[in-house]
C-alpha cells in the first residue's frame, strides 16, 4: 500500500490488528464515529480522554483525528461529520 492510502485508511479509523498469525495481519474497521456519538450521548460532549481507561482507544482515535486536522491531512467528509456533532478541534481555544 502506498503511504497515501496508509494515511486515508488511518484517517477514517482502520485499525491495523497483527495478533491474527494464521492469516498474516488484518483489517478490523470499527466506526469510532458512532463510538464517539454514543460517548457524546452519554457525557454531552466529545472530548474523550487518552487517560480514560474505558475509553482509551476512543480517547486515542479522537486525538489523531485532532492531529490530522492539524496537518490538514483529515478527509473533508470526516471534518463535516465530526463538525455536525460539536467535535472541538482546538482544546485550548474552546469556551467554557
Amino acid at each position: 500500500l502506498s503511504s497515501d492510502r496508509i494515511q486515508r485508511l488511518n484517517s477514517i479509523g482502520i485499525i491495523w490488528d497483527l495478533r491474527n498469525q494464521s492469516i498474516g495481519f488484518s483489517l478490523k474497521v470499527k466506526n469510532r464515529f458512532d463510538e464517539l456519538c454514543a460517548f457524546k450521548a452519554q457525557n454531552g460532549h466529545c472530548n474523550v480522554s487518552t487517560k480514560d481507561v474505558r475509553n482509551k482507544s476512543l480517547g486515542q482515535w479522537v486525538k489523531k483525528q485532532r492531529q490530522l486536522y492539524k496537518k490538514n491531512a483529515l478527509d473533508p467528509d470526516r471534518i463535516q461529520q465530526l463538525n455536525s456533532i460539536g467535535f472541538i478541534w482546538d482544546l485550548r481555544n474552546q469556551s467554557k
